[in-house]
């Protein structure tokens, strides 16, 4: 799609500049409202409410205790889950172990 912007008066020119600023800024909160939208209806079809879904997403995991901590650096722990942290993987370059590191 091509505006032939020529045709416009400078004051018409921001106008539309200030226009379309807004609608860039505004755009994916507009998207996120029609998404809310498709989803509140979808609900409705199958007999529930948006929130009694949500709830499903938003349940919290439980926490897990750490496992492991720096001995450089109580602070700094981890569970065993997930990817090394660095001062894992650093004091295993060391020659220490990760019974070493347990807490």
């Amino acid at each position: 799609m091509e505006i032939d912007l020529s045709k416009f008066s400078l004051d018409e020119l921001r106008k539309l500049k200030k226009n379309v600023e807004h609608h860039i800024s505004t755009f994916e909160e507009r998207k996120k409202r029609e998404a809310l939208a498709i989803l509140e209806e979808k609900a409705r079809e199958l007999g529930m409410k948006l929130e009694e879904v949500a709830d499903l997403i938003g349940k919290k995991r439980r926490k897990v205790k750490p496992k492991y901590r720096d001995p450089n650096d109580p602070s700094r722990t981890w569970t065993g889950r997930g990817r090394r942290p660095r001062w894992v993987e650093e004091a295993l370059a060391q020659g220490k172990t990760l019974d070493d590191l347990e807490i």
